[in-house]
């Protein structure tokens, strides 16, 4: 498997769990149970990541955010999204000064 289309292997197979059985798969449950489930879910893991992260424990924080990563790429399904927009905004940073962005997002 390559890393470099790891996202979006992981959202088709997300984009093919909407409207699954929520019985006949851990996604499937999650998009019937809604969004304040993924939410939560997504709020969990955050907090995990940065318990492991104090623990210092590479290991785990590895872990961790793949768990955090794959909820969120739960999240952007759930929003018809595709993870390329979030890369595509990720590379539309790239060079910027972090002050400059965060800025420019002032109005928002």
């Amino acid at each position: 498997m390559n890393n470099e289309n790891i996202l979006s292997l992981v959202a088709d197979v997300l984009e093919s769990r909407k409207g699954a059985e929520p019985d006949s798969s851990y996604v499937a449950k999650l998009y019937d149970k809604g969004l304040d489930t993924i939410l939560k879910k997504i709020g969990e893991e955050a907090t995990e990541t940065v318990m492991a992260a104090k623990d210092g424990d590479k290991q785990h924080i590895i872990y961790e955010v793949a768990d955090l990563w794959f909820h969120t790429l739960v999240l952007l399904a759930d929003q018809e999204l595709h993870p390329d927009a979030v890369l595509s905004e990720l590379e539309r940073r790239f060079g910027t000064s972090g002050l400059v962005e965060k800025a420019s997002r002032s109005g928002k």
